[in-house]
């Protein structure tokens, strides 16, 4: 804690510590469940039978939500208490993820995925300002953060290796119970080891612009992922027109609120906007692609979950590593430089995967994503900080906010936009003259939709019929993967130039001291709540 009227900050001492590792479980969780699932695809696809579209909407509603709750729950903490916010969000992710683990339908298991969003959402402002406050010391208060950056991210990465080993062993569903033990741990140690929080100074709450921007996002990604499912009709079209409607009155209220959900002042300033588009956009490609290479892994190479799972794993080591060594690489030259030299290397990496069929086996995939994983992520592991040192002092809290939603939004619309590019080219591929003939109007139905329907329909199949079923759909899963890719390819090189022209130079932090919260940019005092009567209106109180 902060000693008031001196201004020394306290060293964090066992219990703080002790405390961060309680929290590195949800931080680690969230992560985690944004990728779980991606391994998953093929047994929802024989289980559940979604459509295309559903299928997509299963993976990346989580992440949706998430990206539009989070900063409003920031605020709800700084209002009702950060460890009670953190303990209720616990319990309803345990809750959420027992119901999304015996859903029965798509739509239940659509519908438990967004309350799994929504509860995610409010865990991650919680644990990193809980963070913020039990480590007073700036240079205690570092390593703490980025033990909370490293949770999430190896969280993320190590989600399709988890699944992969709960799917080798028990059913679908069990990949969503992991939710259930870390509330349980939270609700037991979060009252022992974490203290409560308040701001008097809270902002207010903004329901209004938080669904906004979800139903904005949501009838944007809903009409384009209906255009590359069925084509151009009345209803995606409406529903995109819709969307954008929406973010323009969702934009207007941000820039005529004194204080808003979300500053988009901040992008006035080019070295924000490009750092933000850095995070956002590099996690797009990553996420992305990741998503459709376990499928091709899966689907048409025939590998098991866990095999799968284990290929994963040079791409995680060469992800750690790069993100280690970019902050060094960057002191001797500059935040800029590394950026942009991370998203140049990611493109030979996307481009490898463009080589890789049903018949080059799985040396091609590992090694092009490896390569991709290394570039990115040592830019991504710099972006947090450009974030914040672009912004003003006073501005630092609601910066953050923006970047957290950048990077779950980011995510999230990377499944959604790969994941409906593929299909695209998929359907296209698969049109009615190209199927064999004699397969029956059903399983040409089956094949269409999804590979995992074309699968089932091939296992159902005698003879040559089902071999050369598979193997059409095998190559026109594949034929979407390169578009995908390609199209990512354009964007790291759009992001390397950005960060070429509007980084040149070193971007030198603007403060001493950004506590990351998105929702708080006054700097509030710190005291124990027994001596509250003594502190002046201001002063933030502990329990």
């Amino acid at each position: 804690m902060a000693l008031a009227g001196i201004g020394i900050p306290a060293r964090a001492g066992r219990r703080e510590w002790t405390g961060l590792a309680v929290l590195a479980l949800p931080t680690m969780l969230i992560g985690l469940d944004m990728t779980v699932l991606h391994l998953a695809v093929p047994y929802l696809s024989r289980r559940l039978h979604p459509s295309g579209t559903e299928l997509l909407w299963i993976v990346d509603i989580y992440g949706f939500m998430v990206a539009g709750f989070l900063v409003m729950m920031g605020t709800l903490g700084d209002r009702i208490g950060r460890r009670r916010l953190l303990l209720t969000g616990g319990v309803a992710f345990a809750a959420a993820s027992t119901l999304a683990a015996f859903s029965s339908s798509s739509g239940t298991l659509i519908a438990s995925r967004a309350l799994l969003g929504v509860a995610g959402a409010t865990l991650m402002p919680s644990t990193l300002s809980l963070i913020s406050n039990m480590f007073r010391d700036p240079r205690q208060r570092r390593i703490a953060v980025a033990v909370w950056m490293t949770n999430f991210s190896i969280g993320g990465m190590i989600g399709p290796l988890v699944g992969g080993v709960f799917l080798e062993h028990f059913w679908y569903g069990s990949v969503f119970l992991l939710g259930v033990p870390v509330g349980v741990v939270l609700l037991i140690a979060g009252p022992l080891l974490l203290p409560e929080y308040h701001d008097p100074a809270a902002g207010r709450l903004d329901p209004l612009s938080a669904a906004l921007s979800v139903v904005t996002v949501l009838l944007v990604v809903y009409g384009f992922k209906e255009i590359a499912q069925q084509g151009v009709r009345t209803l995606s079209l409406l529903s995109l027109v819709a969307g954008l409607c929406l973010g323009v009155v969702f934009v207007r209220r941000q820039l005529g609120l004194g204080d808003p959900m979300l500053d988009l002042r901040l992008f006035r300033r080019p070295e924000f906007g490009v750092s933000l588009a850095g995070l956002t956009l590099g996690l797009f490609a990553v996420t992305g692609m990741q998503f459709l290479l376990l499928q091709y892994f899966q689907l048409v190479l025939g590998m098991s979950p866990l095999v799968t799972g284990l290929w994963t794993l040079p791409a995680v080591g060469a992800g750690v590593v790069s993100a280690l060594l970019a902050p060094f690489v960057a002191h001797r030259t500059s935040p800029g430089r590394v950026m942009a030299s991370g998203f140049l290397l990611g493109v030979p990496g996307l481009a490898l995967l463009t080589r890789a069929g049903p018949a080059s086996g799985p040396l091609l995939g590992v090694v092009g994503f490896a390569v991709t994983s290394f570039g990115v992520q040592a830019a991504l592991a710099l972006t947090n900080e450009a974030i914040l040192s672009s912004a003003p002092p006073e501005r630092a809290g609601n910066a953050s906010g923006i970047g957290e939603t950048g990077a779950n939004l980011g995510e999230a619309l990377g499944v959604a936009v790969a994941g409906s590019v593929a299909a695209a080219v998929y359907r296209a591929n698969l049109s009615t003259g190209v199927l064999p003939g004699g397969i029956g109007p059903d399983a040409a139905r089956a094949a269409r939709a999804t590979l995992g329907g074309a699968t089932e329909a091939a296992a159902r199949l005698s003879g040559h019929l089902g071999d050369d079923l598979l193997a059409l759909a095998r190559a026109a899963f594949t034929d979407g993967m390169h578009v995908a890719a390609l199209v990512n390819i354009g964007l790291l090189v759009a992001l390397t130039a950005a960060h070429v022209t509007l980084l040149r130079t070193p971007v030198t932090p603007a403060h001493g001291d950004c506590r990351p919260h998105p929702a708080r940019d006054q700097d509030v005092r710190l005291v124990p709540a027994a001596d509250v009567d003594e502190a002046d209106p201001g002063v933030e109180r502990d329990g």
